[in-house]
């Protein structure tokens, strides 16, 4: 499929409280390939709140986006402009979250219901940025036609230049249904992302939402441009490793799980220098080895002496130490 932005075969949803900076850099331990996401930051904290720590990062996180959260062209682009300079590679704009507070601010999912504005938006920063400038959505919100309103809102920031649109394949309830719920509870509905992109073949399309592993990834493939996960790729992280043989046709950066933690540890040991706690970074990689014998004494130990003012890398090597070593299919057979 033609069009796609380089890198977008494979992402990493932004997610609240969870794609940090910490989390990225460990990501990019398990993939070279992946593209990752801030969480969204709205355009006020941009402007106005303190930028090293909302929008820094380090340069083994490329290919990384930041994601803006508002509904004002002119914020919007001042805020991607001071993104730019940070040393972003894309600019992407939140049309999917649907939070009471996003709501309130009048900007996430419900501006489903403004394509216009969504597309006054993206003008505004195509114009202030020479960074790809993406759009994430939903396929509607309440009881929009989701066939009627993807299509106002892809036409309308195709018309302002927009590089890619990722569809979070489901609809939001703005009413009834809290953000929790509304990641599961409204049914997928890959093939309205399908669609568009036939509809709209110059537009780079990538599908978010339910994929769990890489052959869920791989046959969303073969309809749209990209795939991006989001809550699996956090809660099971060693799948990342599957990625750039799998989805890239390039080896992996490490061999495997126990690889990635000593090729992370120069990070590890660069933020406790810093004098951040251990926790702040060993909370993103409590599944990594998922379906391991010795994987529950890994969380424990890293989840109670991880915690402690002097939890240092002798710790997260003392949680390593309880993880067998032995292949699972292995002990399986």
């Amino acid at each position: 499929m033609g069009g796609a932005l380089p890198g977008w075969r494979f992402s990493v949803a932004p997610m609240m409280d969870w794609t940090d900076r910490h989390c990225r850099a460990f990501h990019r331990t398990l993939s070279a390939r992946a593209r990752l996401y801030t969480e969204m930051v709205t355009t006020g904290a941009v402007m106005h709140g303190p930028r090293e720590r909302l929008l820094g990062f380090c340069a083994a996180e490329h290919p990384v986006a930041v994601q803006l959260g508002g509904s004002d062209p002119a914020e919007l682009a001042q805020a991607a402009r001071i993104s730019e300079a940070f040393g972003y590679d894309e600019v992407n704009l939140n049309v999917g979250c649907p939070s009471d507070r996003v709501q309130d601010g009048r900007f996430g999912a419900c501006l489903m219901r403004e394509p216009a504005l969504v597309g006054d938006c993206v003008a505004a920063m195509k114009a202030a940025v020479s960074v790809p400038v993406t759009v994430k959505c939903r396929i509607g919100v309440d009881d929009q036609d989701p066939e009627a309103a993807l299509d106002a809102l892809a036409d309308a920031v195709v018309a302002a230049g927009v590089d890619g649109l990722i569809v979070h394949a489901r609809k939001a309830w703005l009413q009834g249904l809290s953000p929790k719920e509304n990641r599961d509870v409204p049914p997928l509905d890959y093939g309205r992302a399908a669609r568009l992109k036939r509809r709209l073949p110059g537009l780079p399309v990538s599908v978010n939402g339910g994929l769990r592993d890489l052959e869920a990834a791989r046959a969303r493939l073969t309809e749209v441009d990209g795939v991006m996960i989001g809550r699996a790729a956090y809660t099971e992280p060693a799948l990342l490793l599957g990625v750039d043989p799998g989805l890239f046709g390039a080896p992996a950066p490490v061999a495997d799980a126990f690889a990635a933690v000593e090729a992370f540890e120069p990070y590890v040991a660069a933020v406790l220098a810093r004098g951040e706690r251990l926790h702040a970074v060993t909370r993103h990689m409590l599944g990594l080895f998922n379906g391991r014998p010795g994987a529950r004494a890994y969380r424990r130990h890293l989840s109670t002496h991880g915690m402690r003012p002097d939890a240092d890398l002798a710790t997260l090597r003392d949680a390593v130490a309880r993880v067998s070593r032995e292949a699972p299919e292995a002990r399986a057979a």
